[in-house]
């Protein structure tokens, strides 16, 4: 975890150098601050993969067996409000880091979504400031009802994530990922490169939801390969076999999400705060995959950083 730390700082100290765009602006005259933004976000990271949820925990902890990689620590109420402003910075530091490993430029995309549940009683669903962002969503793999958002994700079949989306949870699938498709520098990148080596087209496999002639137009329109299973009444597609070993991938990652990373307990109470909470847990999923790509480990293996 040290060596994580050490190298996530070291590189996102010399990308926020060399984008300072990406860092929120700060008064030209007042306090200097005593820890940096490359120190905040590894802090962060760090936080996320020890599986804590708490901050005011979890600064605690930092205070008392951190030291020697933090000479200052904030305290809970800056700490929250820096990490908030830095959702952004969060959210490009994940594409960089990806766009390092050697799977970034994989043509092979997994695409789903998975409910974040914000609350469970009727009074916090009246006095929460989610209201009208989250709302209530059925989720069919685990057969309830939920009051919350969802996490729409793009990953490689290592589960890299490569874009990604927090929603209602009504939102249509399918227009989250022509949206995505069409914002995401990754998946540009990613469709321009695959031109490059002659032509063969990106293939992001989803599940029976990702369906309707238009969407498939529209999908085929922007130079990408959609498979899923076939739904009722409808003739078998091509590369079946493959969709449940497939599938199961992008499960396990939000398996990884929900029990490793907490993305469930975020603890989050504002639209700022829950886009922050589940940036950090992205980053921190993103920097394991990164460090260990690059030590030739396994990839999305935790166990070596949330003991």
């Amino acid at each position: 975890l040290d060596t994580l730390a050490t190298s996530l700082y070291v590189t996102t100290d010399d990308l926020l150098l060399a984008h300072p765009e990406r860092v929120p602006d700060r008064p030209r005259v007042g306090i200097a601050p005593r820890i940096s933004d490359a120190e905040l976000l590894t802090l962060a990271t760090m936080q996320a993969l020890m599986g804590y949820t708490s901050e005011t925990r979890w600064l605690r902890y930092a205070r008392k067996h951190l030291r020697g990689l933090f000479p200052y620590v904030p305290g809970q109420p800056g700490y929250n409000k820096r990490l908030r402003k830095l959702a952004a910075t969060m959210a490009w530091l994940v594409a960089e880091l990806g766009a390092q490993t050697t799977i970034a430029d994989d043509d092979v995309w997994l695409v789903d979504s998975t409910p974040v549940e914000c609350g469970r009683s009727r009074e916090t669903q009246k006095r929460s400031d989610l209201g009208g962002w989250a709302e209530y969503g059925y989720c069919a793999s685990h057969s309830r009802f939920f009051w919350g958002l969802r996490l729409h994700m793009v990953t490689t079949v290592h589960g890299l994530p490569l874009a990604w989306a927090l929603t209602g949870a009504k939102a249509d699938e399918r227009q989250v990922l022509e949206h995505l498709i069409d914002t995401t520098p990754a998946l540009r990148r990613a469709r321009e490169r695959s031109c490059a080596r002659g032509g063969r087209r990106p293939i992001v496999v989803g599940d029976k939801n990702y369906f309707g002639k238009a969407f498939e137009a529209g999908i085929a329109a922007a130079g990408i390969e959609l498979l899923r299973p076939a739904r009722k009444n409808e003739k078998p597609r091509a590369g079946q076999q493959f969709f449940k070993p497939l599938r199961q991938v992008i499960e396990s990652v939000f398996d990884t999400f929900k029990g490793q990373l907490d993305l469930e307990r975020h603890g989050g109470k504002t639209p700022a705060g829950v886009c922050a909470r589940v940036a950090q847990r992205i980053l921190a999923l993103t920097a394991a995959i990164w460090h260990n790509d690059k030590l030739g480990l396994t990839r999305r293996s935790l166990i070596a950083y949330d003991h």
